[in-house]
């Protein structure tokens, strides 16, 4: 596509956008005048659906009416909540329905998955992972193998671009992995990198970490409604993801799992185990022995979050009208549009100094500019013209054109910010 810098381009790309209507069914921030702003931060934290205060308000209904009856009577059983999440879940992020269980948050959820799937021994102990992860996989990774007593230093392998460079190249993730397959207890990534952007092979890695012996795991934070995603088919051990970016669910709402069938239906794999995981048809006879229900919904804990997932089942309804496959092509030229806005801004406007560090051949739709010691001026006068992008120390700026609710437009105006950037001396 030939892209141009014109508000007549922006809108004629949006008349012609199938999923345009999709930004109706959002709230969008409004700054003390009540203008709309651009918002460009559904990489920290979508927007809220129209929907989300029906769907808890049933629920609230519901609990009025039954009580404590309410976990098997209402229009939505509270016992088995987690199953109205299930088959748009496992379509999201390309499963099948009983490898996916709605539960918890990502942190505690990668405990639990670790406790799975991390099981070191003398000569097994490293783990893999990219430098630099969301302190989400940091210090998750750092308490397991010290609780196993281990040494962080020693026990993980953090993955460093090459010297000049801002993100890896597969081959050497896959080299990394070969170099230490004797030692390797577990390979453990981010899906897309929180900071670059950059979005990971996930078939290759996963490949090279079953030549080598060893499960291949992923924190989806950044990945899960942003780009188009096959983990069964991938052959992907486990992953975790939260719901409140991409998945526009809430604040802190409820986390995501994925439990490959071949371990997540066999009883004899390892895990913490909690009631609300066991065997749904016999968990009130409350037996001693733990027989865990077939499939992810065997990790389960406690009882369901109703409530919070009330919500996220609003914005999962979304996400199967829209199609994961029509978002992931509309997100591509929505991007691509970003990119070509932000090089002719650059070009046009002196004062605007900045790198593009997140790879255009790996990408969903978050671009991370990396700025001089402007840049933070820059950001400021962004978010002054109405435009909301994330800001991370020390010098990035991150833009997330959501293809639920962005438009090119809203990328033309932002470029129209950009021109306006000027320096004070």
């Amino acid at each position: 596509m030939i892209f141009a810098n014109s508000h007549a381009f922006a809108e004629e790309q949006d008349a012609a956008d199938t999923l345009a209507s999709f930004s109706n069914e959002f709230f969008f921030p409004t700054d003390e005048k009540g203008n709309t702003l651009v918002y460009f931060c559904g990489n920290s934290l979508g927007l809220q659906p129209k929907t989300a205060g029906k769907y808890l308000q049933s629920e609230l209904d519901d609990w009025q009416k039954w009580g404590v009856k309410g976990h098997f009577h209402g229009k939505k059983p509270w016992f088995h909540y987690h199953k109205f999440l299930t088959d748009n879940t496992a379509e999201l992020v390309g499963a099948l329905p009983h490898e996916v269980v709605v539960m918890n948050q990502l942190t505690v959820n990668l405990h639990l998955l670790m406790a799975s799937f991390y099981r070191p021994d003398e000569e097994r102990y490293k783990i893999i992972m990219e430098a630099g992860a969301f302190p989400s996989d940091m210090y998750a990774v750092q308490s397991q193998v010290e609780f196993h007593g281990f040494d962080y230093d020693d026990a993980v392998i953090e993955l460093k671009p090459r010297d000049g460079e801002h993100t890896l190249h597969t081959e050497d993730i896959i080299a990394a992995i070969e170099e230490h397959a004797d030692k390797l207890a577990l390979v453990l990534l981010s899906g897309v990198q929180y900071y670059t952007g950059q979005y990971f092979n996930i078939p290759a890695i996963t490949e090279a970490a079953h030549k080598a012996g060893v499960p291949a795991g992923f924190d989806l934070a950044h990945a899960v409604g942003n780009i188009a995603l096959k983990l069964n088919e991938w052959n992907v051990d486990f992953a975790a993801w939260c719901s409140y970016k991409y998945l526009n669910s809430g604040p802190g709402n409820v986390s995501g799992v994925f439990i490959n069938e071949r371990h997540a239906l066999n009883p004899e794999t390892p895990r913490l185990s909690g009631w609300w995981g066991y065997r749904e048809d016999k968990r009130f006879l409350m037996q001693r022995g733990y027989e865990p229900e077939p499939g992810a919904a065997g990790w389960q804990l406690s009882n369901a979050p109703v409530f919070g997932m009330a919500v996220h089942a609003a914005s999962l309804d979304i996400f199967h009208r829209a199609g994961m496959h029509n978002l992931s092509e509309k997100s591509k030229k929505l991007t691509g549009y970003l990119d070509f806005i932000l090089k002719d801004c650059r070009n046009q406007n002196p004062n605007i100094r900045f790198s593009i560090i997140t790879p255009d051949n790996e990408r969903g739709c978050q671009i991370s500019l990396l700025t001089d010691e402007n840049g933070k001026k820059l950001f400021d006068h962004l978010t002054k013209q109405g435009i909301l992008a994330d800001w991370r120390e020390p010098n990035v700026i991150r833009m997330a054109p959501v293809p639920l609710y962005n438009s090119f437009t809203d990328v033309w105006k932002l470029g129209q910010a950009l021109l306006g950037f000027k320096i004070s001396w």
